[in-house]
């Protein structure tokens, strides 16, 4: 196959293969070490790597660093800083296989990467916070606050891989709330670039100004596929950070966080678009025509808001005693994880209460005209949560029972808080329903009234229009 011409744009051209080098054995991402380890394993012999146990976690995880490259300009990737951020790492293996790869119009490319760079990743750089899906390392403390102290043994291995190998660059990768938005808007950000801060005043030398250039450079990239869906953190000063201080260390620190894109839950498009961007990144770094980026298009990436919830609720009338009035509910659905946290299910809340017209919901229904009620407490017990999960649940819904009640604990087993497949609110032991309608700390679970006829039920968090009724199978709630 002949090479890519110069005229042909080169992240496009990633964007649209990154099919071929995605790899397989990362399909979702509550993935944990054991799952990578083989993917490491399998390239030891491999003449392009250099893969070396750098450290080990608070645990007693080995740790991995993977090189690749001869070139001088040294280039540092790190992953998983935070155990439950886990789209970069993905997207690292996926750069692995198009690294490895030839004969497929890329080996000009390949050939620049690895002659003008070498590659120091380290993937997954807190296996003990993967274990359990979680932020913080075992000892609960965030790494990413630990670069001052270094409390954490991981930490100070990060610590100790920047003084040794001096890289150039690096790139601190993550992933953040789904809920950040691109300024104040109802766009969700789906990727966030920070080129952090080494001071107080936020100065800007020269390598904070690369910092700047790349992240222009890969969001002019971005917006071709994510149109407005690209936002910049605030660049206030953390002395504790780790971006902060390996800037002020003197190495040009990008920093990426994959935030939330509707319909990709995963965050499959997402690691695509992690692939393109940091190899884009990484030819800009290769060539140095980072430089002829204009750092003041860095201020024109909207600065991120927390301005979004899951859902919205705008203009219900809410029933208190004899009065009544209009109120805005803010709901997100927040991830509860079982299955040693390889799994997780949905439990949502209402979490503001009021006027909300400066917010947005990724989802909205506007509720005027519509009276909110709590959901009435089927009359029947059932034994077991497979028993209620035959019951029509629409009919139900139409008659206005959310609430079903257990006469056990599904049949004796603790399962704590928990999921069920129907589209219904399930409680155990007998326990009683809500006496009032939602309020804020609430479980989302009540209904949207006309007239006396149900025309939503929302339950645990997730609308159900029952005039045109499509159940979310696993979205129902067990408390």
């Amino acid at each position: 196959m002949t090479s890519i011409s110069p005229s042909t744009d080169l992240s496009d051209s990633l964007y649209k293969t990154h099919h071929t080098f995605k790899e397989q054995g990362l399909s979702q991402r509550r993935f944990k070490q054991k799952d990578i380890l083989p993917l490491l394993d399998r390239r030891r012999n491999n003449p392009l790597y250099t893969i070396t146990k750098v450290g080990e976690s608070f645990e007693g995880r080995n740790i991995q660093m993977v090189r690749i490259g001869t070139g001088p300009k040294k280039i540092l990737l790190w992953t998983q800083m935070h155990g439950d951020e886990p789209t970069a790492t993905m997207a690292s293996f996926d750069i692995f296989n198009f690294l490895e790869r030839h004969n497929d119009g890329f080996d000009a490319f390949r050939k620049k990467i690895l002659e003008q760079t070498t590659l120091y990743f380290v993937p997954m750089l807190n296996p003990d916070g993967a274990e359990r899906y979680q932020r913080r390392t075992a000892q609960g403390i965030d790494m990413n606050r630990d670069a001052a102290a270094l409390q954490t043994p991981e930490g100070a291995l990060l610590k100790r891989l920047v003084d040794e190998i001096k890289p150039d660059f690096g790139f601190n990768l993550h992933d953040q709330s789904p809920r950040y938005s691109v300024g104040r808007s109802a766009e969700a950000a789906a990727i966030s670039f920070l080129a952090t801060a080494y001071d107080y005043p936020r100065s800007i030398n020269p390598v904070r100004e690369r910092s700047m250039q790349l992240i222009v450079a890969m969001n002019r990239q971005l917006q071709r596929y994510i149109p407005g869906k690209v936002g910049r953190y605030a660049d206030d000063h953390e002395p504790r950070g780790f971006g902060d201080n390996v800037q002020k260390w003197g190495t040009t620190l990008v920093l990426i966080e994959s935030g939330g894109l509707a319909g990709d839950p995963e965050k499959q498009y997402l690691r695509r678009l992690n692939f393109m961007a940091i190899l884009s990144a990484i030819d800009k770094i290769a060539d140095n025509s980072l430089t002829q980026e204009n750092r003041n298009d860095y201020y024109e990436i909207p600065e991120n808001g927390r301005w979004l919830y899951d859902l919205v609720i705008r203009h219900a009338t809410v029933k208190q005693g004899t009065k009544s009035f209009e109120a805005d509910l803010g709901i997100n659905r927040n991830e509860v994880s079982y299955a040693n946290a390889s799994k997780f299910f949905y439990y949502s809340k209402v979490e503001e209460f009021g006027d909300l017209h400066p917010q947005f919901g990724t989802q909205e229904i506007d509720a005027k005209g519509l009276t909110l009620e709590k959901g009435k407490l089927y009359p029947k017990a059932f034994k077991t949560i497979g028993e209620v999960s035959q019951l029509n649940a629409l009919n139900l819904l139409k008659e206005g029972y959310t609430y079903i009640r257990l006469t056990a604990d599904n049949g004796g087993r603790n399962l704590g808080l928990y999921y069920t497949t129907a589209p219904l609110h399930i409680l155990r032991n007998n326990k009683s329903a809500p006496i009032d309608s939602p309020r804020l700390g609430s479980t989302a679970t009540f209904l949207l009234k006309k007239g006396g006829v149900v025309k939503y039920a929302v339950v645990n968090g997730f609308v159900y229009d029952l005039a045109n009724f499509k159940t979310k199978a696993g979205n129902g709630i067990v408390e």
